[in-house]
Order: C-alpha cells, then sequence, then structure tokens
C-alpha cells in the first residue's frame, strides 16, 4: 500500500470538478488540460511517495525467482496485492496470471497495461545482497533461476501503478486491466503459456480494452532515457529443428555409410548465404542463427543422425516466407545430393511487435513529459522478440524501452539482458512509475473530459 496517501484536499477537489463535467457533459480545452495536468501531478508526487515500496517488491521478486509457468509465488503476491487495494482480481489465467481490473468513478473507455513475471534458467553472479540462489528442474536439468531480464522490475513497477491508480479511483474516467503475465520468455517443452494463451483464457475480455501498453528494462540506455518506435520494432521470430538422417558405419571406413555430420555441416554453411544472397538486407534485417548441433556418441563410429536447431528473425511477412522456403530448400537439398534424409520444421514463433502509429503518436508526448523531449529517442529496429506482439494482433498497443544502467557507467560496459551479470539500477522505477501511470490516466482522459 502507499505509504503516504494522495493529498486528500487536491483529490476531493478534482474529483468534484470532474463529476461536474460529467454531470453537465462538456469541459472547455482549457480546464479539461488543467484537471488532467493535476491529476498527473498527482501521479508524479505518489510514485516518489512510493519509491520504497516499489523497490522492496522488486528486491523480494528478484530473491524468490521463478520460471514460465511456475510463477506461483510471484502470482500470489500479486494477488494478494491488488486485492487490498480493492480490484476486481483473477487468477490461474494461464496457469499463474493474474489480472486486476480497477473500475474508475467516472464513465470512461478501458485500457490494459501489462507486465511479465518469468525469470530464466541462469546462474546470477551479480553478487548483489539480495541475489538468487534458487535452483529448480528445467527440461530434465538442474538450473539456476534469475531474474535476468528484468521481469522483477517489470512486475513491482506495474504493482506501484496499481497502488497510485487505485488511490485516484474517484477522478479517473474509465476502468484499467493490470494483466500481469507468466511465461513471457515461452513455456517449458510440451506446455502452453504466455501471452497467447493468457488472450484465450479472456484476459482481454469483460470489459475489453482499447489499448495496451507494456514497457521494458535494459542497459542500452541509462536511467532517465526511453525509446519507443511507430509500427515494426522488434522482430518475428521462429524456431527451427533440421534433422538429417544417413548411415552409421566404422569411423575408420566413413565411405561405408552416409556422415549426417558432413551433411549438417554443409547445411549450415550453406544456411549463411539466405541473409547475404536472398534477402534484400538494406530495407530490413533478417536473421538466420543455428544454436547447436548434436551428433554422435563416439569418436571413431559415423553416427545415423545428426540435428541441428536455430533460430529466425525477421521483420515483413514476405520475407518471411521467403526465408522459411529457403531453408527447407537448401536444407533438403543438400541431403539429397549427399544421399541423406532431411526433416525441417519451422513453428510459427512470435510475431512481429509492431506499435500502432496513432497511439505511438499519443504516446510520445506523455513520455517526453515523464523523462524530457531530449533524453525520448526512437528505438532502432530490434531483433530480439517480445510475446507482447500478440497482445498487438488483438488491440493496439506501444511497446517501450526505458534505460537500466547507471549513468555513471559507461555504454561500452553495459550488460545485456538474459546475462548472469545483469543488473538494473533502482533510480529507473519511479519514472517507469509515473510513465505507465500517466499513459493510462491521459489515454482514458483524452475522449472523456
Amino acid at each position: 500500500m502507499i505509504k503516504h496517501r494522495v493529498k486528500t484536499l487536491s483529490k476531493n477537489r478534482v474529483a468534484r470538478a470532474l463529476s461536474l463535467i460529467v454531470l453537465l457533459g462538456f469541459a472547455s480545452p482549457s480546464l479539461a488540460a488543467a484537471l488532467i495536468e493535476d491529476l498527473l501531478t498527482q501521479i508524479d508526487d505518489a510514485a516518489v511517495q512510493i519509491e520504497a515500496d516499489v523497490i522492496d517488491w522488486r528486491r523480494d521478486i528478484h530473491q524468490h525467482p521463478e520460471l514460465s509457468n511456475r510463477e506461483f509465488r510471484t502470482g500470489a503476491l500479486v494477488a494478494e496485492h491488488l486485492s487490498n487495494l480493492g480490484l476486481e482480481v483473477t487468477t490461474g489465467v494461464a496457469h499463474t496470471g493474474v489480472v486486476g481490473v480497477l473500475r474508475g468513478s467516472l464513465p470512461g473507455p478501458v485500457v490494459a497495461l501489462r507486465a511479465d513475471m518469468d525469470a530464466l534458467p541462469v546462474v546470477e553472479q551479480t553478487g548483489l545482497p539480495f541475489a538468487s540462489t534458487v535452483t529448480t528442474e528445467y527440461n530434465g536439468k538442474e538450473v539456476g533461476v534469475m531474474h535476468a531480464c528484468g521481469h522483477d522490475a517489470h512486475t513491482a513497477i506495474l504493482m506501484g501503478v496499481a497502488s497510485i491508480l487505485s488511490e485516484l479511483q474517484e477522478q479517473i474516467p474509465g476502468t484499467i486491466k493490470f494483466i500481469f503475465q507468466p511465461a513471457e520468455e515461452g513455456p517449458p517443452a510440451g506446455e502452453d503459456g504466455g501471452a497467447p494463451m493468457m488472450i484465450a483464457e479472456g484476459a482481454l475480455m469483460s470489459p475489453e480494452p482499447e489499448a495496451i501498453f507494456a514497457l521494458h528494462v535494459g542497459q542500452s540506455m541509462a536511467v532517465g532515457e526511453a525509446a519507443l518506435r511507430a509500427g515494426p520494432m522488434m522482430a518475428a521470430s521462429q524456431s527451427m529443428r533440421i534433422t538429417i538422417k544417413g548411415q552409421q558405419t566404422h569411423g575408420a571406413s566413413p565411405w561405408s555409410g552416409i556422415d549426417p555430420i558432413a551433411v549438417g555441416a554443409q547445411i549450415v554453411s550453406a544456411l549463411q548465404t539466405i541473409v547475404s544472397r536472398n534477402v534484400d538486407i538494406t530495407e530490413l534485417p533478417t536473421v538466420v542463427t543455428i544454436g547447436t548441433f548434436e551428433s554422435g556418441t563416439r569418436h571413431n563410429i559415423v553416427p545415423a543422425e545428426a540435428r541441428l536447431s536455430g533460430t529466425i528473425r525477421t521483420f515483413d511477412p514476405e520475407i518471411k516466407a521467403q526465408v522459411n522456403d529457403r531453408i527447407r530448400e537448401i536444407a533438403t537439398g543438400v541431403g539429397a545430393a549427399m544421399g541423406a534424409e532431411v526433416e525441417v520444421e519451422i513453428d510459427a514463433g512470435l510475431p512481429v511487435t509492431s506499435n500502432d502509429e496513432a497511439l505511438t503518436e499519443f504516446a510520445l508526448p506523455v513520455l517526453q513529459r515523464v523523462y524530457a523531449p531530449h533524453r525520448v529517442f526512437e528505438s532502432p529496429l530490434i531483433t530480439g522478440a517480445e510475446d507482447f506482439s500478440f497482445f498487438q494482433q488483438q488491440i493496439p498497443g506501444v511497446y517501450y524501452f526505458i534505460g537500466a544502467r547507471s549513468p555513471d557507467v559507461p555504454l561500452s560496459d553495459a550488460v545485456p539482458n538474459h546475462s548472469p551479470f545483469f543488473t538494473v539500477d533502482e533510480a529507473v522505477l519511479v519514472p517507469a512509475v509515473r510513465s505507465l501511470a500517466s499513459l493510462a490516466v491521459e489515454y482514458l482522459a483524452r475522449d472523456s473530459y
């Protein structure tokens, strides 16, 4: 809960004014702007007041990380917090997800805010006093668990936003949905989860939001900086698996069999020509990467089978289809030329994270107010992927990045997400809370006053 409540006089004054506007059915542009600015000022003040709470939540979640579809403790923490704030709370969405609904006292539209909760199978090496020491089983292996991508911060930030906006409920025109999502990093093998499952289980229903916002921390920018981009911003991501079936024989007489390792090596090399020779990379980035090559059990045996796996990153549906076709043609063609049978599997993967252009135009000045105009940048195209893209396929959405690198740390020393050394400067938390809360309030208010 908020330790220092928003000033009662200011709240009551604005609430009475807003109620009068609703009754009369109109407001002058100058009056509406003044009322919105008053609300934003209250958000700014309250974000500073709850900084210690947000830090405490973030550190607690960081010290107790949970992998995808296993966010039981985190989900329970979030659900209890939202219930204590008086929100309507639904738990168990997509296994461990939580959805909270805050209905403002004034009529208006519906907007959604999303945070991801899951951690990664990484052994933490930050040396923080609240570092994770958790270990668990993942895909049959004993692994460390760490919030190496900042989802602990995302969850704590949205908890803080819920605290502030629940205090301002009498002044809010419309409804805010708080979506705490599991398994953004992808569910374990053989399981469903993440944004698609939340959508399938009704996270965007009853009530239906008109728009959705989310953020992500990273060290590519310093604290106090933000970036977003209209249209495609993060790549579509697909996984591929290539199985090569040869003929096992003695390593001393390889001519007696068909070597799947030699075939695999040729396939790996040939796949690199897709980006370098088949795609116009001056238009949009494209990536084809082989990440695993598995085969054999003994140094003097030509094995019967080899297995490759990798990732594909694209920004355009036509290029995506072209790349998929070329992977199949090259892999099966090389296999046929060398006498091996080759099977190629490419999953549907994640769609492009693409920000709605009109909503991005709306969001830009809101973020500039929080971070200052000269500290909000146009994001470059990023070949990472995000399952927030599934929400954007259903309703207009904006996804933006905020800097989490300490200002005294040079960019050359920035630690990438998913590193065992990844950290966030906790000064990122207050402006992040302000930005998400401001986006929600301004979105609701712009069509209401």
